[in-house]
């Protein structure tokens, strides 16, 4: 099996088995229903360049089939799925699974090693794995968008690759066993201070030799380097966790207070479900905001409905259905109650004190130097 090159962890075989998740027809029922999105079917927006009308009709003749391999949940897809299919009513059958975010990339890689992958995207949040992935030749099909003019700077990641959310990250912590609400790191360590033998191994933090949890950490301890005064208290007494959906998990039912750089993205319907049990807040010294990119497989059997499913979510169009979801928007003009977009959490935190994290590759000695710091705070 091809792998990513250490310290990030390469997961076998067997756990790389996965159950597709389908929409067909008109796709998933979203989970909450804001005003309807306005679909112009069939129509692509009149800035396109007039040959794109060539683009659909290929699409059209690729047999309705789509394949996502990514690190999204079904509830986030759901009226995405449905939008799309709405624009292009021939799609009739789009298969995503909720793989690891590592696990994405290795899935790929093991397939396109032996020539054949039914992958015509991929979709992960896991930065430094994109930047692993994308250097590598012959992964990624060239694309660029017509929709790329109307991002913002931080649209394309990296070449090729979108940004399909913003998601931030967050503090989330269980309102019946934490006392006070943390604002932010350095609120955490303070109330983590009045009894620390009370709070050890009640704390969890992302596990950083995983790309998604070293990608958001030390992101932010390269844009806050004084915090690691806080994390030299906060870490000796949490425990890591790889997934957000886990941690979340066992932040409700009591096994953790708190946990910090959890994903929002996930957060949201757990909190709405929770009955005050659960909350998240956005760190006020540093909210670490994390894309969620998009690309085409190199080989994707369906090029052409691949490229008009990135012009889609990156559209105005698909950018609401993204929020829909649950996930972060960040283009300009999406609104509608109970939908989540960037320029929310800048109003909430600040510009200065959003931490947009980066699709660079970070070197191997470098992220040993950082997943060593970290892990022995932990005492790993």
């Amino acid at each position: 099996m091809t792998t990513f090159h250490p310290p990030f962890r390469v997961l076998g075989a067997a756990v790389l088995a996965f159950g597709l998740l389908t929409a067909c027809g008109g796709g998933g029922e979203a989970a909450k229903e804001p005003p309807p999105n306005q679909i112009a079917t069939g129509q692509a927006p009149s800035y396109y360049p007039a040959e794109y009308a060539r683009l659909m009709e290929t699409a059209k003749k690729e047999g309705g089939t789509l394949t996502i391999y990514s690190n999204t949940d079904q509830e986030n897809w759901a009226p995405i799925f449905r939008d799309f299919q709405k624009k292009y009513p021939w799609v009739t059958k789009i298969a995503a699974n909720n793989l690891d975010s590592d696990e994405v990339f290795q899935r790929v890689l093991s397939e396109q090693a032996t020539g054949s992958s039914p992958a015509d995207l991929v979709v992960s949040n896991a930065a430094q794995a994109w930047a692993d992935f994308g250097a590598r030749p012959g992964t990624l099909l060239e694309y660029a968008s017509p929709e790329q003019d109307k991002l913002p700077d931080f649209g394309e990641l990296m070449p090729s690759v979108y940004a399909m959310s913003v998601d931030p990250l967050s503090i989330a912590y269980n309102t019946s066993l934490l006392p006070e609400k943390p604002t932010g790191l350095k609120s955490l360590a303070a109330i983590l201070a009045k009894d620390p033998a009370q709070y050890k191994s009640k704390i969890t933090a992302r596990d950083v030799t995983g790309a998604f949890g070293f990608t958001v950490s030390q992101a932010f301890t390269a844009a806050r380097p004084g915090a690691w005064a806080q994390l030299r208290s906060i870490l000796p007494l949490a425990r890591p966790e790889t997934s957000s959906g886990t941690q979340l998990e066992k932040i409700t039912s009591g096994e953790y207070v708190a946990g910090f750089f959890v994903s929002a993205a996930p957060a949201y319907p757990v909190v709405a479900k929770s009955g005050g049990l659960l909350a998240i807040s956005f760190l006020d010294d540093g909210t670490v905001a994390l894309p969620r990119g998009i690309g085409i497989a190199a080989k994707a059997p369906h090029p052409a409905t691949s490229k008009l499913f990135v012009d889609f979510v990156l559209s105005q169009e698909g950018q609401r259905a993204v929020a829909e979801g649950g996930l972060t928007s960040y283009r300009d003009g999406v609104t509608g109650d109970g939908l989540h977009t960037y320029q929310e959490l800048v109003k909430a935190v600040g510009q200065d004190n959003v931490i947009l994290a980066t699709y660079t590759k970070v070197p191997d000695t470098e992220v040993k130097a950082f997943t060593d710091k970290w892990n022995g705070l932990l005492g790993r």
